[in-house]
């Protein structure tokens, strides 16, 4: 068990050896036996007294048991967390240093600090959006609400508009508009699929002219389109407008991030074809290519890029592969709607690698990149947080 034990500390346990240790952990005879070895051999600097309630041990079976599920579907799995949560189940204070497994403990950094959480109001993201009709009116569309329009309906999760309504003379535009800590899917009178992603603002028609272009505008924000054929539509393109880029398709799927606070448009090719025009250029895309606009200077550039990554937000999980501290706050901060601080600028720059569920608490997520010495505590005041 010992072995087992450092095999699990080192991101090498097998999921065999997980359910292994589940249970070994479960035998309340092996409580002291465990706290003892850890605090010989991995250095933690803790206090055991708040260990041993019901709740706590509850609370780390569930998230072993959750966590081995997740890793049956994945083959990259970050053991890591296990170390994370287990600690602070048992309501400890850590900190890992070269060389934890050696006999000799290592001394622990005197900087380092617990989570503090003053007050915690920051809430998980979920379905929700402002749907504006060609009238100005606004409808509030969230989970549970099922809401009726003259040319669609909504049952809190998705909107779907009739197909079958064909426009008379003028084009009516409704707005789709997702506040940070919201997504939403939207059905196009087209058949066209769009996920939007937190803090983004959508602008379309209730239904497309047959045989004329179909144009609708991602105002800011991130939006994932399945684009339906044009075969479909006696031959008509699709566009999508973007006050600094146009983008025309025949048919596709592709990712566009143009959030108001970056000063960089991407667009994703996943399959099918796209024409990407600018003030200045235009550029063809191919599959599991990328543009990058640049709105400083106009400059495009296009290079190869991980699909999966990009489009992760569409499967509920956060992608960070490479990205810096900044990078990740930007993207908690719309999910979570919550303001991220840094105590030090030069953690803005620290690199991070991990792939979330966004469906994790905030503390879950944190505590996560706690683990990996990138930040050494944070603390949570009603929707503001500090990264130290």
């Amino acid at each position: 068990m010992q072995n087992l034990i450092a095999k699990y500390f080192t991101k090498q346990a097998s999921l065999s050896e997980l359910d292994e240790l589940t249970k070994w952990i479960e035998d309340p005879a092996h409580k002291e036996e465990f706290i003892q070895y850890v605090k010989i051999n991995h250095a933690i600097d803790f206090n055991m007294k708040k260990y041993g309630t019901d709740k706590s041990k509850e609370l780390l079976l569930k998230f072993i048991e959750k966590e081995k599920k997740a890793h049956k579907m994945r083959q990259t799995f970050h053991i890591v967390k296990y170390a994370a949560v287990i600690l602070i189940f048992l309501g400890i204070g850590f900190l890992f240093k070269n060389g934890f497994l050696n006999n000799t403990p290592t001394s622990i950094d005197s900087n380092t600090s617990m989570p503090v959480t003053l007050d915690n109001k920051i809430e998980v993201g979920t379905d929700k959006a402002t749907l504006t009709l060609e009238d100005g009116s606004s409808i509030d569309l969230e989970k549970g609400k099922t809401v009726r329009t003259k040319n669609g309906q909504s049952n809190g999760e998705e909107l779907i508009y009739d197909s079958s309504n064909i426009p008379s003379t003028e084009i009516a535009y409704n707005y789709l508009t997702i506040p940070r800590g919201g997504q939403f899917h939207i059905k196009l009178a087209d058949g066209t699929l769009v996920w939007l992603n937190s803090e983004s603002r959508l602008k379309y028609p209730v239904a497309f002219t047959e045989g004329k272009t179909r144009t609708v505008e991602l105002v800011y924000g991130e939006a994932y389109f399945e684009v339906s054929p044009s075969t479909e539509h006696k031959g008509a393109t699709f566009r999508v407008l973007h006050p600094s880029q146009e983008i025309e398709v025949l048919g596709t799927s592709f990712n566009l991030k143009a959030y108001r606070d970056e000063t960089n448009i991407y667009t994703t090719l996943v399959e099918g074809k796209v024409s990407i025009s600018t003030a200045t250029t235009k550029q063809v895309l191919k599959p599991s290519q990328q543009s990058n606009l640049d709105l400083k200077n106009n400059h495009v550039s296009v290079h190869q890029t991980d699909v999966n990554q990009e489009i992760s937000w569409r499967r509920g999980l956060f992608s960070f592969k490479g990205k810096s501290l900044e990078e990740i706050a930007m993207v908690l901060s719309r999910w979570y709607d919550v303001d991220i601080e840094f105590s030090r600028p030069a953690l803005k720059n620290v690199r991070f690698n991990g792939v979330l569920r966004k469906e994790e608490t905030i503390e879950e997520i944190l505590n996560t990149i706690l683990t990996t010495n990138s930040i050494k505590a944070y603390e949570i005041n009603n929707k503001k947080i500090i990264l130290k």
